[in-house]
């Protein structure tokens, strides 16, 4: 069997952290270059958060943060973040992208509550080439 080296590779993810109810998630995204393909996470069936990180895993050219409270009839945007070419940060030491955001909803004035940095995370991936020797 053969092993090829780890390859140490830059990968850009926006890591947010959204508290909401007393539950507390840590979400990462992607780069994508097609802001259509990013997705809506619902968040205790009470709010929905979007995160639209275009660019590659080497540059952001934007995000953009929506968030939306559910309504019986239909998703209703509460708060809207735009950050163009944003700096990542290494990841010893992630920088915040937002701040602390809070978010209250029209309805029974839930809170939901997050924050993101972007990071520039070192990715070790190791190939693994197996070869078999049958005698």
């Amino acid at each position: 069997m053969a092993l090829l080296p780890a390859i140490a590779s830059a990968k850009l993810v926006l890591s947010c952290t959204l508290d909401q109810g007393g539950v507390t998630q840590v979400l990462e995204f992607l780069p994508d270059t097609d802001p259509y393909n990013a997705k809506e996470i619902d968040i205790n069936g009470r709010f929905r958060f979007k995160a639209v990180v275009v660019g590659n895993a080497h540059h952001i050219d934007y995000i953009k943060l929506y968030t939306y409270s559910q309504s019986s009839r239909q998703p209703v945007l509460l708060h809207e973040a735009n950050y163009l070419a944003p700096i990542s940060s290494s990841s010893d030491s992630p920088q915040t992208l937002t701040g602390v955001n809070y978010i209250y909803s029209p309805d029974l004035e839930r809170e939901l509550k997050y924050s993101c940095t972007l990071q520039d995370k070192r990715q070790d991936t190791k190939k693994d080439t197996k070869q078999d020797t049958k005698l």
